[in-house]
């Protein structure tokens, strides 16, 4: 009879491959800015919440917070790679004022990470507890990114056209939440279930 943990792992595995699959959705708007040089109407809103879930999921995997988390770990390190990559060309071809929001966002996002950690590594003396202020802000900020896309929804509406709202993006959120939730539920955790449940909505 096959373990629960290898099936996890299997489920997990599938996940990270999906996820990969979703940080590389944004790929051809952002060819598109490098080739236009000009970043038009598209929004760094997704990718500044996408850096800041991603981070948080790598403080969340870490063995000192939540131990044999290793797949979280991995593909969300891999985001923020991608997405430091994608924010730098935004960064590249946006005008000036643009430009300045993205870096506000960006040193926000970076005092905050700074004081999580510290407070979590402070005051959190026991697994449980880190696992818990550390998942709950997972579940608040993973739940932003996956509403972020919807801050292109006007624009959708008034242009009456999905060109800045890509299907794939879209396609790929939704199988990477179903797949992550399944993840979850085979050795239950809470903060990853509620999280990519709301993804699948």
């Amino acid at each position: 009879m096959v373990s629960t943990d290898a099936v996890r792992n299997v489920v997990g595995i599938i996940g990270n491959v999906i996820s990969f699959g979703l940080f590389l959705s944004p790929l051809p708007t952002f060819i598109k800015i490098w080739r236009k040089k000009a970043v038009e109407q598209f929004s760094p809103i997704p990718y500044v919440a996408t850096l800041l879930n991603c981070m948080l999921w790598v403080f969340y995997g870490l063995p000192i917070v939540h131990p044999n988390s290793i797949l979280v770990v991995t593909i969300n390190g891999t985001g923020i790679v991608l997405e430091g990559a994608y924010l730098t060309i935004f960064f590249l071809y946006a005008p000036k004022d643009l430009r300045l929001k993205v870096l506000k966002f960006l040193a926000g996002e970076l005092a905050f990470m700074a004081v999580v950690v510290s407070v979590v590594l402070t005051v959190g003396h026991t697994h449980e507890k880190r696992t818990m202020m550390v998942g709950i802000l997972c579940v608040i900020f993973g739940t932003c990114m996956y509403a972020s896309p919807l801050t292109v929804m006007k624009m959708v509406v008034v242009t009456k056209s999905v060109k800045y709202m890509p299907f794939w993006l879209s396609l790929v959120s939704f199988l990477n939440g179903v797949c992550w939730t399944a993840y979850a539920l085979l050795k239950f955790d809470i903060f990853i279930t509620v999280t990519h449940f709301f993804s699948d909505n």
